[in-house]
C-alpha cells in the first residue's frame, strides 16, 4: 500500500498529478469507488447470524470509541490555544475510508470491511455534526441532512437491505461492479501520495501542535479507546477493525471545513500529510499492540 503511496507521490511531483487533478480522483473515489466496496462487501459476505451480531457490536464499538475520543478531545486540548478546533477535530476524525478501508480488507477480507461499514456510517454522521460544528465553532444541525444523504451512508443502507433480505447480483453485474470496487486501494494511495507531495512538510515539522496532533491521533486516543472496550464480549475481529480505523491518519474533510470557514487550511493539509506519513509506522505498531492484547 504505501508503496503506491510513493508511486502517487512522484506523480504529483512530476506534474502528472496536478492538484487540480487529485481533486477530481478525490471526487471519485469518495462518491464512485468508496461507495461500490461499501456495497460489494455486503454482496462478498454469506448472510449469517454470526456476521449480524459482529456487524451490531460494531456500531456499539464504533459509537464508544467516538464517544471516547470526543471527550478526550475536548480535555487534552484547551479552549485557549488559538488552533484548538483544528486540533480538537484532527485527534478525533480520521482517515477511514481512504486508508482504514484498504488496509483492513488487506488483513480481515471482505468480512472486515463489512464491520469497518459500521464505523464509516457514524463516521459520516458524527462529521458532519459535531466535527462540522467543532470547526464552524458554533451550533449548525442543518448539517445532519448532508451526513444522512452521503454516497457512504447510503451505500451502507442499500448493501445492508440487500445482505438481510439476501439478494444477490448477476454474474455479469456483480464482475462490473467489483472491478470499480477493487479500485479503492492503489486509488486511494495515489491520491494520499499526491496529496502529500503537495505539503511543504520541511515547513510542517517546525509546528510543535503536529507532534501533539500526531501522538493523540495515531496512538493515544486510539488505544485508550481500545482499552475500554477491550473487555466486552466483542468478535476480536470487531475490536481490531474499530482500532485500525481510530488509529488511521487525519482525515481530508478537515482540510475541507477548514477552507470553509478560515481556519487555516494549510494547517491541516499539513496534520493530513505527516500522519499519513507516520501511519506507515503506528499502524504496524497499534496493530500488533491490539493483537497482542
Amino acid at each position: 500500500m504505501f508503496i503506491i503511496l510513493i508511486i502517487g507521490l512522484g506523480c504529483s511531483m512530476k506534474g502528472l498529478i496536478t492538484k487540480e487533478g487529485n481533486k477530481q480522483l478525490s471526487k471519485v473515489a469518495l462518491y464512485i469507488v468508496n461507495p461500490m466496496l461499501i456495497f460489494m462487501s455486503y454482496q462478498d459476505c454469506e448472510y449469517s447470524s454470526t456476521l449480524l451480531k459482529g456487524l451490531l457490536w460494531s456500531f456499539l464499538l464504533s459509537g464508544i470509541s467516538f464517544g471516547v475520543m470526543i471527550l478526550l478531545s475536548t480535555l487534552i486540548i484547551s479552549q485557549k490555544r488559538p488552533e484548538h478546533s483544528l486540533e480538537r477535530f484532527s485527534v478525533v476524525y480520521s482517515n477511514c475510508g481512504f486508508i482504514g478501508m484498504p488496509l483492513i480488507r488487506g488483513i480481515y477480507g471482505t468480512e472486515g470491511v463489512l464491520y469497518l461499514t459500521a464505523y464509516i456510517t457514524l463516521f459520516n454522521i458524527l462529521v458532519w455534526t459535531h466535527g462540522y460544528m467543532t470547526m464552524k465553532e458554533s451550533r449548525d444541525f442543518k448539517s445532519f441532512v448532508k451526513a444522512a444523504s452521503s454516497p457512504s451512508v447510503i451505500a451502507v443502507f442499500i448493501g445492508l437491505v440487500f445482505y438481510l433480505a439476501q439478494i444477490r447480483l448477476p454474474d455479469v453485474l456483480h464482475t462490473s461492479l467489483q472491478y470499480v470496487s477493487d479500485m479503492n486501494t492503489p486509488l486511494a494511495m495515489l491520491i494520499a501520495g499526491s496529496a502529500t507531495a503537495q505539503t511543504n512538510i520541511i515547513k510542517a515539522l517546525k509546528n510543535k501542535a503536529l507532534y501533539m496532533v500526531s501522538v493523540y491521533k495515531l496512538l493515544a486516543l486510539p488505544l485508550v479507546a481500545f482499552l475500554l472496550v477491550h473487555f466486552l464480549p466483542a468478535p476480536h475481529m470487531v475490536k481490531m477493525v474499530v482500532l485500525i480505523a481510530s488509529a488511521c491518519p487525519v482525515a481530508t474533510t478537515g482540510t475541507m471545513f477548514a477552507i470553509q470557514f478560515d481556519k487555516n487550511p494549510e494547517r491541516c493539509s499539513e496534520f493530513f500529510a505527516v500522519t499519513t506519513l507516520l501511519s506507515g509506522i503506528t499502524l504496524p505498531i497499534v496493530t500488533m499492540l491490539g493483537e497482542m492484547l
